[in-house]
């Protein structure tokens, strides 16, 4: 059975470094039941692992993080010494979906589903919603996407200077709604009970003090993050939200470069969408 969204519902997919993985699971049993979406929005690794979504890939994630998370060229210190990028920019983005595990581009641009991913313009402080039709052309602006603070060098194009969307935007739920999609389905990567904690003061102007209206939205992360899962919350109460998320912390770090522990969190993900399946074929299938 083929399940399509009302129209005007998309998917938010929230980040978190290696912790997204735990969205892998839950868009692979997506996958494998034909659910789909009129349009999908990623933020950082939300963004990542929503293209083998696009592209029908089902557990392409997950085989290439165990396969190479613990690989430097993959990410880790060695690449973020050598490089000034934690996680491997020419063997992520090209490398790896252009040789080593071949990402299927003539899928993607068949796929009638708008995708967009969300990146943080270092200039001005403000998130910014791309829409991708390319992946190939327009891979640098998943790269922007994914580029965590601090552990990562600007990313530039066409004279735009980006940065992870989750420093303006974690949760572009509002986002999607000002797009037209009249309710969504949101992944998040953290339970219920978490809220985001202040950066460090001095951090974000210490690294970022050339773009004071960046250094400004990392400060104010942490209250942007919140008000969102308050306002998630009261959509899911109205019926406009339909929530995935952990039912406790998934005790992963962010970087983290164990296969066996990816494994377990994207197993977490693939049993808590296997269990919601039922609730969330009778929320797709109401009316708006």
């Amino acid at each position: 059975m083929t399940i399509n969204a009302t129209p005007q519902t998309g998917l938010v997919l929230e980040g978190g470094g290696v912790r997204g993985i735990y969205t892998a699971g839950v868009l692979d049993v997506f996958m494998e039941h034909n659910i789909t979406f009129d349009g999908v929005i990623g933020v950082s690794a939300g963004a990542v692992h929503g293209c083998s979504f696009l592209s029908n890939q089902k557990g392409r994630s997950i085989r290439y993080y165990r396969k190479y998370c613990s690989d430097h060229r993959f990410m880790g210190f060695r690449s973020w010494l050598t490089t000034g990028d934690f996680v491997g920019a020419d063997f992520c983005y090209h490398e790896l979906p252009d040789k080593l595990d071949i990402y299927d581009h003539d899928a993607f641009r068949h796929n009638p589903t708008h995708f967009y991913v969300t990146c943080s313009n270092v200039e001005t402080g403000q998130a910014e919603y791309i829409r991708l039709t390319d992946m190939r052309a327009q891979i640098d602006y998943l790269r922007a996407s994914a580029s965590l603070p601090y552990f990562s060098r600007i990313v530039e194009i066409d004279g735009r200077k980006y940065l992870d969307g989750g420093c303006t935007d974690s949760i572009p739920v509002a986002a999607f709604r000002r797009m037209g999609y009249r309710r969504s389905v949101v992944i998040l990567t953290q339970p219920a009970d978490y809220r985001k904690k202040p950066e460090m003061r001095a951090m974000p102007f210490l690294f970022y003090r050339k773009y004071p209206a960046f250094a400004a939205a990392l400060r104010r992360r942490h209250e942007v993050y919140n008000n969102t899962v308050t306002q998630i919350n009261e959509m899911a109460e109205q019926g406009t939200a339909f929530i995935i998320r952990p039912g406790h912390s998934l005790n992963i770090g962010r970087l983290e470069t164990d296969p066996d522990k990816v494994q377990r969190v994207y197993d977490i993900g693939r049993a808590d969408a296997e269990n919601l399946l039922p609730s969330l074929y009778k929320w797709l299938q109401r009316s708006i």
